[in-house]
């Protein structure tokens, strides 16, 4: 007899689905980590140009590629997108706000 396959429903973070502590800041990590791989590519550069173009040492640009994004923090991600042409704008507002709340935009 077969057992039929059991699904659990994601909660959109896969990192929080395993259980691992720092899910958010993973999943922000992965987030802008693939947009920073998205535009590397598109410019099919070689990773000494990254390196140059990032500013950072050559085994650094290997982890990026890999997707080590946990080897970055989100500052530096957003730094290399900078470097990369990229306009970043923030939306800052209370998570779970009750009522009106204020959001604040900050353009990088």
């Amino acid at each position: 007899m077969t057992q039929e396959p059991v699904f659990e429903e994601s909660s959109g973070n896969v990192f929080a689905d395993l259980g691992l502590e720092n899910a958010d800041e993973l999943f922000t990590r992965g987030k802008i980590g693939i947009q920073v791989l998205r535009l590397l590519k598109q410019r099919n550069l070689k990773q000494r140009e990254i390196s140059e173009l990032l500013g950072i040492p050559q085994p650094e640009v290997s982890h990026l590629m890999k997707g080590e994004f946990q080897r970055f923090s989100e500052g530096k991600l957003l730094i290399f997108l900078k470097r990369l042409d990229t306009e970043i704008t923030l939306h800052l507002r209370p998570r779970h706000a009750q009522g009106e709340s204020t959001e604040t935009v900050i353009s990088l």
